[in-house]
């Protein structure tokens, strides 16, 4: 399977989930849903997420993602973003993704 991940807010996928479709805020203010692969997971999450709690990691199954998926540079590397709102029906597994005491994040075991 074909995966790209992207964290964000539990309460904001709950709500995703209900809608049907998951809208980041990014998708309003640049016109993209920011994702990482497995190698960038972590980069991303201690870069952007540090010390924020109630986060939840999405498993994308990028093949059944209706929307557009561009790979673009950022940080010397290219990110996969989804140009368009995530169907819900593409994230296949859903964790709950805490930081450490220290306010950083890890891989999850099952990654």
């Amino acid at each position: 399977m074909n995966t790209i991940h992207h964290i964000t807010q539990r309460l904001t996928w709950e709500n995703a989930k209900l809608a049907g479709s998951y809208r980041a805020d990014s998708l309003k203010t640049e016109g993209f849903i920011h994702c990482s692969t497995r190698s960038q997971l972590i980069k991303t999450a201690n870069k952007f997420f540090k010390n924020q709690t109630n986060l939840v990691l999405l498993y994308i199954d990028k093949n059944k993602v209706q929307a557009e998926i561009k790979y673009e540079p950022a940080d010397n590397d290219l990110f996969p973003h989804i140009y368009g709102e995530l169907n819900v029906d593409a994230v296949y597994q859903v964790i709950d993704f805490e930081a450490d005491t220290t306010g950083l994040f890890h891989l999850p075991e099952n990654l």
